[in-house]
């Protein structure tokens, strides 16, 4: 099959690949400006549970830049002693890192609260290499996130205690989030199935209006 068969094409077989390089292309695309925009990668994240609820509700998409993009970021101690302006209706940047430095897991998003220095996470309790500096980081969900990441465990990930985040484990800050859409990348498959439903009824209706159409000429 040669590029113009693709770029005009004769049968519905040629016409079905055309749209899904088409696709490929502009979602490609899409991802290269959201790197160049963001500086970091992923650049959009989904909201999985509720712990920074209600700033940041379940299924939310947000938007992530490199955390030292557009103004840096401050801890909400750093924001409330300089009356900055407030981050998803709270004081401080809200930060998506790697727990422990852990790689291929589900990134955290939370706020950040404070940063401690070694003999300061050594004086809350952490020893060896736990010990050093950091950020303390909190779901903004009071019932669900009482205390600092820093003091509970999070078994999910085979965590008995989180550290405190080290600049590194940052992979960037919130900037803006998008309500609900979140769930799309959440549910891919669901998210497939219920696209590729809404496509064939979409096609199935316009044939059958256009054979209605051809009826009445």
């Amino acid at each position: 099959m040669s590029l113009r068969d693709l770029l005009h094409p004769k049968s519905e077989g040629a016409s079905f690949i055309r749209d899904i390089l088409l696709i490929l292309l502009i979602v490609a695309g899409i991802g290269i400006v959201l790197f160049g925009v963001s500086g970091t990668w992923p650049a959009l994240v989904a909201v999985e549970s509720g712990s920074m609820e209600p700033n940041l509700p379940t299924y939310s998409l947000v938007f992530v830049t490199d955390e030292n993009r557009y103004g840096g970021w401050m801890t909400q101690e750093e924001a409330q002693a300089s009356d900055a302006s407030k981050v998803f209706n709270e004081y401080g940047d809200v930060i998506v890192y790697q727990p422990n430095g852990m790689a291929g897991v589900t990134p955290i998003i939370h706020r950040a609260i404070t940063t401690v220095t070694k003999e300061e996470s050594e004086a809350l309790g952490f020893t060896g290499d736990a010990a050093h500096a950091g950020v303390i980081t909190k779901g903004d969900n009071s019932v669900t996130n009482p205390y600092p990441d820093q003091f509970g465990s999070f078994p999910g990930y085979g965590i008995s205690r989180m550290e405190p985040v080290k600049a590194e484990w940052i992979v960037g800050k919130a900037v803006f989030a998008i309500p609900l859409i979140g769930w799309v990348p959440l549910h891919l498959i669901e998210s497939i199935l219920i696209a590729a439903v809404i496509i064939v009824c979409i096609e199935v209706v316009s044939r059958v209006l256009a054979k209605r159409k051809n009826r009445k000429r």
